[in-house]
């Protein structure tokens, strides 16, 4: 047996260090070669650090949340032949003790043979204890998946008195249906089949989490924002995108809004280029941008991430369509590249399919400006002096002060109007 150290590789081009967001093994695990060992996050990209060689898992190095040098050992495994380090240190006080570093890891075979310990005592007295309840020693969380804790809240009952039988105390739902059917539920569920709900989550905030935090905090801190919102008659304009979706070819995607908002913006911003710009608050510069690169504020399973549409002028409305749903598509399976994900000149954020009336969007920081479009509703309207029912959107905006007047602000997103609420002008020189 030989001992291989894997190291952690250089992940992009000039980092020199990155975070550790979560661990896919454990102190014990038998590892495949090309098994996924861990994910690490540099700027906003999360990689997976695959194992180069099949082997034993005998140390892991950092908890999710530290940061780790490129070149720092991050695991040693026990392997097949002379492996790539000596087995001393470190590696060699976790070989000679192998035992203690199993039964701290959450491997399920070890710890799954003392479950007859924790529930022998219940299960000899059966009949005695039915109505009884055993409760953990103080401070220990009970071990219980998502949806078997969303369970136990809808049935009334408090998971610290369900013995588990699964990997280390483990509560499953079939331990539930068992604490049920003893009798055992109706001691900790009121009469109202309600139950007071105890306890803190403390979740450590890593990885993307941090990142977005991070970002979020340092634009409120650094940027004066000026928020405007305007109502846009949208009844035209979704007549269009109704026709074109019906009409379009199998090969083009189907239209949204944000196709038609991009069209204005570029068709309106060569008047505006200091909202097409980013803002080197630090040097004291202000680069105004020829090109429109628009970032696509987009939710995925590991929170707000904003691709980016480059050239956007360059391009038509189901040009514009493909690209979003491109980029779009990558920031959600953590397959976007780096200047993917970086370069926008100006932002759109979208809640409006989860409707709302106005939101005061937050600049990403070094743009000067973001637009925000909110939910289309049929509103009674006036026009010509009659009540009539029109789509509706309420646009909301923000803006750097320090950069942008609330005069130019406010005349941008009048024309940015005009031009939604007359599409034909869109497709206008």
């Amino acid at each position: 047996m030989g001992r291989y150290v894997f190291k952690l590789p250089d992940v992009g081009e000039g980092t020199a260090e990155a975070e550790i967001v979560a661990w896919h093994v454990a102190i014990g695990d038998h590892v495949q070669e090309d098994q996924n060992l861990v994910d690490v996050m540099t700027d906003k990209a999360t990689v997976e650090m695959t194992s180069p060689v099949s082997g034993i898992v005998v140390s892991l190095n950092g908890n999710p949340g530290d940061m780790a040098a490129v070149g720092a050992a991050l695991v040693e495994l026990d392997v097949e032949g002379a492996g790539n380090a000596p087995v001393n240190g470190h590696a060699a006080k976790a070989a000679e003790k192998p035992a203690p570093a199993k039964s701290q890891a959450p491997a399920p075979k070890p710890v799954a043979k003392a479950e007859p310990q924790e529930t022998k005592a219940p299960v000899a007295a059966k009949e005695e204890t039915r109505s009884a309840v055993v409760a953990r020693v103080p401070g220990t969380k009970p071990l219980a998946s998502p949806s078997v804790r969303a369970r136990a809240e809808e049935l009334g009952i408090k998971l610290q008195f369900v013995p588990g039988t699964g990997p280390a105390g483990r509560i499953s739902h079939a331990d539930l249906d068992a604490y049920v059917t003893s009798g055992s539920a109706s001691s900790t569920a009121r009469s109202s089949g309600y139950a007071a709900r105890e306890g803190v989550d403390e979740i450590k905030v890593i990885g993307l989490r941090r990142k977005i935090a991070e970002k979020m905090q340092g634009s409120k801190r650094r940027i004066p924002h000026f928020a405007y919102v305007e109502e846009i008659d949208m009844t035209e304009l979704e007549a269009l995108r109704a026709h074109l979706n019906a009409s379009k070819q199998a090969t083009q995607p189907k239209l949204t809004l944000l196709p038609f908002l991009m069209r204005a913006l570029v068709k309106l911003l060569p008047q505006y280029p200091q909202i097409n710009a980013r803002f080197d608050d630090e040097a004291g510069v202000v680069h105004r941008h020829r090109a429109v690169h628009i970032g696509i504020a987009t939710q995925t399973a590991n929170g707000l991430i904003v691709p980016v549409v480059r050239h956007a002028e360059s391009r038509d409305v189901w040009g514009n369509a493909l690209e979003v749903a491109r980029v779009a598509s990558a920031a959600r399976e953590n397959k976007a590249a780096k200047d993917e994900l970086s370069g926008s000149t100006i932002t759109i954020t979208s809640l409006g399919a989860l409707g709302g009336l106005v939101t005061t969007p937050v600049i990403n920081h070094p743009e000067v400006a973001i637009i925000g479009p909110n939910a289309i509703v049929e509103r009674p309207v006036v026009r010509g002096g009659q009540i009539v029912v029109r789509k509706m959107m309420n646009l909301s905006s923000s803006f750097d002060h320090r950069v942008v007047d609330g005069y130019d602000a406010a005349e941008f997103i009048q024309k940015l109007k005009g031009l939604l609420e007359h599409p034909a002008t869109l497709f206008m020189d």
